[in-house]
Parts: C-alpha cells; sequence; structure tokens
C-alpha cells in the first residue's frame, strides 16, 4: 500500500501536508500526534474528549458520525456544521487529500 495525502491547517492557518500509511491501521489523530500537530488525544481514540476535532474542508464522503462522536460533539467546545473527531477518521485510499482545520484548543 503507498502513503496517501492529508493536508492539515493548524491553529495559527498553517498548511501541512502529510503522508499518511494506510497499513498501519491509523486514525487523523494518531497521525496529527506522529506529526508532533498540536493535538491531544487524552482519551486515546475513544470519542471520549473532542481534543482532537477537527472541521472537515473538504469535499471527502466520511463515514456517518456514530453516536459517541455526536454525543462527544454535543458536549465540546467550537462545534461546526463540519466538525469531526480525528480519531473517528480512519487512514484510508478514501480520502486521499482530505484538508481538516483543527478546532481551536478549548
Amino acid at each position: 500500500m503507498q502513503d496517501i495525502k492529508v493536508i492539515i491547517i493548524d491553529r495559527e492557518g498553517v498548511e501541512h501536508e502529510l503522508a499518511a500509511p494506510t497499513d498501519m491501521n491509523m486514525n487523523i489523530m494518531e497521525l496529527c500526534k506522529s506529526y508532533d500537530l498540536p493535538v491531544k488525544g487524552e482519551c486515546g481514540g475513544m470519542a471520549m474528549c473532542a481534543t482532537c476535532q477537527c472541521y472537515l474542508e473538504s469535499d471527502h464522503e466520511l463515514a456517518e458520525q456514530s453516536n459517541d462522536e455526536l454525543d462527544m460533539l454535543d458536549q465540546a467546545f467550537f462545534v461546526k456544521p463540519n466538525s469531526r473527531l480525528g480519531c473517528q477518521i480512519p487512514i484510508t485510499e478514501e480520502i486521499d487529500g482530505i484538508r481538516l482545520r483543527l478546532a481551536p484548543d478549548a
């Protein structure tokens, strides 16, 4: 499998083009942490903290949000209609070129 391209815009507006492996069962939160971007991921990817909230800025079709993700976003700050939890977006070939903006740190 080849790496895909993921574009992350940090909280200062700087765009980062990341190479993301599709064969390691990673998610966006883990990818951001591996590149030392300011994503906490305090719950370890369990959709229980919203410290990896991001905004989908591309036209990619993502899997429907789980009840756990929706419940967590319901309690989070700075939520927008395009909010997603990075830990709930798996790195797959289908998201090649995805563009995400990190939500403000609450």
